[in-house]
């Protein structure tokens, strides 16, 4: 009974994680329609790739709501390691962002969304370097968890488990991991540990969602046998939504805003192709699941739903959905009743849904405060309300974690609301709100998870909930909403978070990397934020010995919760080179809090809240900076400006639509954030200012940018064209082509030990193809590769420097990586340092 129990539990946690704090869904006619023909279908299928962004949402969308299946997008990583079109989160705050992107996809196409713990740690070459640095185990591990859990009759893989080294290494590893556990899913013996929770499984068939990209070109894939391949017409429009199946996975791409996929809809037909690569194979290729019985008959005791489902559907009142009702109560006692098994949960929870939708029945329990610490009293004001004419009665409510019942006894008449309060006592041992997977230290290629039955779970676990127990067509049902938080915005109205239980105190030192370029002291500002009223405490900055932080307390006390205060220490570094990690504390009343809570909150995803120890980097080093002064372009956004400013110089954000003679006249230096010429329109007429503005005798620093969608071709006053090249192993062997150039010694003599300790990458998207202007400084490659040539490039252009460099500053500044900001001052520097005759420029 207790394993059953468990099992309920875990599955339950794991189709119904997350639901976003927006303000709640009201179904149409025609969405309850499609919810009753969803009911009456009992085939699961499991897509798997390894990002955000990697699914094939035309498929989802397809299978979701053509088909009915029950479909979830397995993504291996969180998407930590790419790039970030819409503020300066990277890794782990990138992925944060990623996966609520990719919740909000799903609720757009009808999927479900599944994780591993695999981090996605950057670009990989091929699956055998990937492998290397995730713990294949584990994520092996993961999969079959994921099948064992989710129970798909068909998998599909997105790319092709035969092939490696031709696309990212993540992509082909999520192939082959998938293909490889598509048999230990069954096998007792392969992670017996999980057998408390789930029970072996073994999917009917695995495909692969082929196209023509894997093939080369449209060419190459018409010529090619399909006889292993089924082909689906994806084209379908659906006449009760007024979309196309490919408008409707345009929109859900389009969430994934992070990585710049905004998506057009299209019409017409389409076809997706996949081939057949493992399990049982097809006969007349009629459909995926061939041979699967998708019905109520699967099932013991199951037939009698399905009919019964049928005469629902058959049945239903568009103008009056509510007169379904009474038929879905006695299905819901029905599906209650069945032996415990994989569906019932599910169909249990789809149906209470449907009941709900077809009464307009509203239900919400809302906080007074969108943030709480442990162990308060939360009020909350509970609303019920049935808009049906079918009576109901507010029997209980139920305050979760506490557990504690409260009888209500309320009619539930025709629109009528029942308003009431309810107060409930938080535990001193709940945790924090938080991603789950963030909470303890992860690896570069793992993160960790200390609770085995949250693998894979896709959202931040929220335990704060009430329960609503209604009777409805005398049978009781329950209905869990999660605690909200709402509040009226004058210009958007409405607007809705979830609950959070915060720390009392948080606090930040402001200055994510501290350079100390001599022995002189420094002012460290440190935030103190409050999490309740009335809170005191000593503010400490803890250091090593070698370093003098003075004082050694301060008092803060904060009156009100939310108000934030900000103070200073004196910090003198030791007189030899040294690195060290800070961190900053508050003690309130005995207790330590050194958490620094972290704000991501942009209006296509839920608010979110993420807790980090509150540390910074310090380092003292002997590095030689000028008074130069830049204008700093902000391309996709980065942190490069803040760290320039670290090194003494004076950095002006400068909006492209202001560039002008004049206004440049003001800079020793101009420099392009990541990817600028991809997503900046305005520089595509900028360029004739910035190239007279170094011609003049000024520098002009270009970082990566991606060689697809440039802005403009001329992104240089030479020609030079951007390659794929990169060098994703940051360690890679640095080679000097040009070793006696200026750049490698003044002011800052750079040597191959700069380059270690570089974190994810060296970097991307070097030039392959580059004018005879240009001088090539450095060389490296990833083992087995040849020699990349193009990572900095320096030409003198009348009287100034134009330098383009793929080497990732934008991850390396801010890890402080001291050999990057050495390179990069000498770069800034290079104008007083390179005495060249002025150069005959180009037209």
């Amino acid at each position: 009974m207790l394993k059953n129990l468990l099992y309920s539990l875990v599955i339950t946690i794991f189709i119904f994680p997350f639901s976003n704090a927006q303000q709640p869904q009201k179904s149409t006619s025609v969405e309850i329609f499609h919810q009753i023909q969803k009911l009456n279908f009992l085939g699961s299928v499991l897509y798997v790739a390894a990002h955000p962004d990697d699914e094939n949402t035309r498929l989802i969308s397809y299978l979701a709501n053509e088909t009915n299946a029950r479909t979830a997008y397995l993504s291996l990583t969180r998407g930590d390691g790419g790039q970030n079109l819409i503020g300066p989160q990277l890794r782990e705050l990138l992925g944060v962002i990623r996966t609520q992107e990719l919740i909000e996809a799903r609720k757009i196409d009808g999927g479900e969304q599944l994780f591993t713990r695999a981090n996605d740690f950057g670009f990989s070459k091929n699956a055998e370097e990937t492998l290397e640095i995730w713990d294949k185990e584990r994520v092996q591990a993961d999969i079959v968890w994921a099948i064992r859990k989710f129970q798909p009759d068909v998998i599909i893989n997105r790319f092709d488990h035969r092939t490696s080294g031709n696309t990212h290494g993540h992509h082909s590893a999520s192939a082959k991991l998938s293909f490889e556990c598509f048999n230990k899913a069954n096998d007792a013996s392969i992670f017996p540990e999980q057998l408390s929770w789930v029970q072996p499984w073994q999917p009917k068939r695995q495909f692969f969602n082929t196209s023509w990209w894997f093939y080369g070109s449209q060419e190459k894939f018409n010529a090619a046998d399909k006889t292993n391949m089924l082909s689906l017409q994806t084209g379908v429009y659906y006449a009760s939504k007024g979309k196309s199946n490919q408008e409707i996975a345009a929109l859900s791409r389009s969430r994934h805003q992070s990585q710049g996929f905004g998506s057009t809809g299209s019409r017409g037909e389409e076809t997706e192709y996949l081939e057949f690569i493992n399990g049982s194979p097809l006969q007349n290729k009629s459909s995926i699941f061939e041979g699967i019985d998708t019905s109520w008959n699967r099932i013991k005791g199951g037939k009698p739903i399905g009919e019964l489902l049928s005469k629902i559907a058959a049945d239903f009142d568009f103008n009056t959905p509510s007169s379904s009702i009474p038929d879905l109560a006695k299905a819901y006692t029905m599906i209650k009743s069945l032996d415990e098994n994989h569906w019932k949960p599910i169909k249990l929870e789809e149906i209470k849904n449907t009941i709900a939708a077809c009464a307009g029945l509203y239900l919400e329990a809302v906080a007074q405060n969108q943030e709480v610490t442990k162990g308060s009293l939360v009020n909350l004001t509970i609303e019920a309300i049935n808009r049906s004419m079918v009576p109901m009665q507010f029997v209980s409510v139920t305050a979760l974690p506490e557990q504690k019942a409260t009888v209500k006894n309320l009619p539930l008449n025709f629109n009528i609301s029942q308003k009431t309060t309810l107060d409930v006592q938080l535990p001193a041992a709940i945790d924090y709100t938080q991603p789950y997977w963030l909470k303890d230290k992860g690896t570069v290629g793992m993160y960790t998870v200390s609770e085995p039955k949250n693998i894979g779970i896709p959202d931040i676990i929220r335990t704060v909930k009430v329960v609503f127990n209604i009777q409805i067509s005398g049978i009781e049902i329950p209905f869990e909403r999660t605690v909200v938080y709402k509040y009226n915005d004058d210009v958007k109205g409405e607007m809705y978070n979830y609950l959070d239980i915060v720390p009392e105190v948080t606090t930040s030192i402001l200055d994510k990397v501290s350079l100390f370029k001599d022995t002189k002291k420094k002012y460290i500002a440190v935030k103190v934020k409050a999490g309740k009223d009335a809170v005191k405490g000593d503010l400490q900055l803890e250091l090593p010995n070698s370093w003098t932080v003075q004082p050694r307390n301060i008092a803060f006390v904060l009156d009100k919760k939310g108000t934030e205060q900000t103070y200073y220490f004196e910090v003198t570094p030791p007189n030899a080179p040294e690195e060290a990690v800070a961190k900053s504390v508050a003690i309130v009343e005995g207790k330590v809090f050194d958490n620094e809570q972290i704000i991501i909150d942009f209006n296509h995803i839920t608010k979110q809240q993420v807790l980090k120890p509150a540390e910074s980097k310090f380092i003292r080093m002997d590095l030689k900076t000028n008074n130069e002064r830049i204008a700093y372009i902000m391309g996709a956004g980065d942190e490069v400006p803040s760290s320039l400013t670290q090194m003494g110089y004076k950095v002006t954000l400068l909006n492209p639509e202001e560039i002008s003679p004049e206004k440049m006249a003001n800079f020793d230096m101009v420099i392009t954030g990541i990817r600028a010429y991809n997503t900046v329109q305005a520089l595509a007429n900028k360029q004739t200012i910035l190239f007279d503005f170094v011609k003049g005798g000024k520098i002009m620093l270009v970082q990566y940018n991606n060689p697809n969608d440039l802005v403009t071709e001329y992104i240089a006053p030479f020609p030079l064209k951007i390659s794929s090249d990169r060098v994703t192993q940051e360690n890679a062997e640095v080679r000097f082509l040009a070793p006696n150039h200026p750049v490698l010694s003044s002011p800052n003599k750079i040597t191959a030990k700069d380059f270690e300790g570089w974190k994810q990458e060296q970097g991307l998207y070097y030039p392959r193809e580059f004018d005879q202007a240009f001088t090539p400084i450095l060389s490296s490659n990833d083992k087995g590769e040849t020699p990349k040539n193009g990572a900095l490039l320096i030409a003198p252009y009348g009287k100034g420097h134009y330098i383009y460099t793929g080497l990732s500053f934008f991850r390396e500044l801010p890890e402080g990586v001291s050999g990057a900001y050495k390179l990069l001052s000498n770069l800034i520097s290079i104008q007083n340092d390179v005495k060249l005759p002025a150069q005959k420029v180009k037209p």
